[in-house]
């Protein structure tokens, strides 16, 4: 797809978000020269800024962020594409304004708006783009990208989508899901589908069971007013992690068109065995991280964090077991998990397959416990890897681990952020890597029964400590008793998996 010029309308470009990914990822984007010629940004923001002040705090965004530091004649060439502009998202004003700023002939009539505000305001403020034209095509196209969460479970996913189609096709709505831009996930459909080794095993007949894992090593932070309200099961596990399930369990997709890949992750969601809510504890578990060691520091739990209330019950550790009832994956279990203040920061997808069906060894002191593991490292490392049993050297028949690396990145190709792929998507109308409608809704389905039942459950949750890998008691949800966590991306230390 050709990418065309465009005026990207930025809504809460002095937030967080915006000052760690957005302007770091467009000024990549035109370091690479792959912003095109013409194109414009402009800020919107409450903050009392003239042009001058938002180039400087631009500055101090990119520096931080830099690859290789800041090229001067670039960021000038980046400067000359910025706009700020003032105005309260919430008045209509605000639009007038901004419509009167970008009705000029130096502006694009492309629109790529990205809603990077508290989801409460996504209806309001596609609405008042509507009442000013800003969504309609005459003269150019219209795409409106949104971040999650989209709803906070399955009746407002659906409440948000009929207000907002009210006013967008669906074919302009690029609903965002930064882990589906990074590296690995996009490697795993040509690892998948452009190599014919494995494609044989990927199935119940040779695969044990499925993991998918995002940890991470900080707590809340300052953001106990949007988490204690949300939990790590919707901030992280309806989203990120059923999306990575999908990618990894599909079938092969009839081309690699937006809308045949989209088709073949929905049937996977649709295919999700259904979880009644009395068999919630029997497939789900929840914790909260209490007081620990970081790295040798001491932190503290969750209760004690600012501004979380000292009765809580969310949850910061929250793991799943679903099956995905169809010809491929009859009965193999897929375990998903995540949690705040763990051992290690890292998203891993773990592939275990079954043991041999015969045991030739089991006469001599060969030891062949260990099942084959297929891994793959979303972040911070970025790799695929195959572990399986060799012989080690010397006379006697002693066996080991070993890992085959077939990581794709070579020591001198750089790294690139998923905002950088997924902002130029949205310029090139890709929208492969962005959530249809109905796999949003799919996606609360299978989560919904949890919620509801936790949300009953108010008197007690199970804690673990910070710096740990999590609550014991999650152990629960493995159907075999020789399954475990899989921790590591390497075999040395099997002992800390089980």
């Amino acid at each position: 797809m050709k990418a065309e010029a465009c005026t990207y309308i930025i809504y809460g470009a002095t937030g967080n978000l915006s000052r760690i990914k957005l302007m770091p990822a467009l000024y990549h984007l035109d370091v690479e020269n792959l912003l095109p010629e013409g194109t414009k940004i402009v800020a919107m923001g409450r903050r009392d800024w003239d042009q001058q002040k938002w180039q400087a705090e631009v500055r101090d965004m990119i520096e931080a962020k830099a690859r290789d530091g800041v090229d001067e004649a670039i960021f000038k060439r980046f400067c000359e594409r910025m706009y700020y502009h003032k105005g309260d998202i919430k008045k209509e004003e605000c639009y007038d304004a901004l419509v009167a700023k970008i009705n000029d002939d130096s502006f694009p009539q492309n629109k790529a708006i990205y809603l990077s505000v508290s989801p409460s305001d996504f209806g309001s403020i596609v609405e008042l783009l509507s009442n000013v034209g800003l969504l309609e095509e005459d003269a150019g196209w219209s795409r409106v990208v949104i971040e999650k969460p989209f709803g906070y479970d399955l009746q407002s996913a659906q409440s948000l989508q009929r207000r907002i189609g009210k006013y967008l096709r669906e074919d302009q709505i690029y609903r965002i899901d930064h882990y589906l831009g990074k590296g690995t996930v996009q490697n795993l459909l040509v690892y998948r589908f452009a190599n014919t080794m494995l494609e044989p095993l990927w199935n119940r007949n040779y695969i044990d069971h499925i993991q998918i894992t995002h940890s991470e090593e900080f707590g809340i932070g300052t953001r106990a007013q949007y988490y204690d309200t949300s939990g790590a099961t919707r901030d992280m596990l309806q989203s990120h992690l059923l999306q990575l399930m999908t990618l990894v369990t599909m079938e092969p997709p009839a081309s690699m068109e937006a809308e045949s890949l989209r088709d073949e992750k929905v049937k996977v969601l649709k295919s999700v065995r259904p979880i009644p809510k009395e068999a919630v504890n029997a497939h789900a578990f929840r914790a909260q991280y209490s007081s620990g060691n970081m790295n040798g520091e001491k932190v503290k739990g969750y209760l004690q964090e600012d501004n979380v209330p000292a009765n809580s019950v969310t949850e910061t550790y929250a793991a799943l077991k679903l099956y995905i009832d169809n010809w491929r994956w009859k009965d193999v279990p897929i375990y998903l998990r995540t949690g705040k203040r763990m051992a290690k920061s890292q998203s891993t997808i773990s592939i275990c397959f079954k043991r041999p069906p015969l045991q030739f060894f089991r006469d001599t002191q060969v030891k062949c416990d260990e099942p084959n593991w297929l891994l793959m490292g979303i972040q911070p490392d970025e790799c695929i890897r195959m572990e399986m049993t060799v012989k080690e050297p010397g006379l006697e028949m002693n066996t080991r681990l070993t890992s085959l690396d077939a990581s794709y990145r070579k020591d001198d190709e750089h790294h690139t952020d998923a905002y950088e792929d997924l902002l130029l998507d949205v310029i090139e109308g890709d929208r492969s890597l962005f959530l249809r409608a109905d796999e949003v809704e799919c996606a609360w389905k299978i989560v919904d029964p949890i919620l509801q039942k936790w949300s009953e459950e108010r008197d007690y949750i199970t804690t673990y400590p910070a710096g740990s890998w999590g609550p014991e008691g999650s152990r629960r949800l493995f159907d075999k008793e020789k399954q475990y966590w899989r921790h590591t991306l390497t075999p040395k230390d099997q002992s800390e998996c089980k």
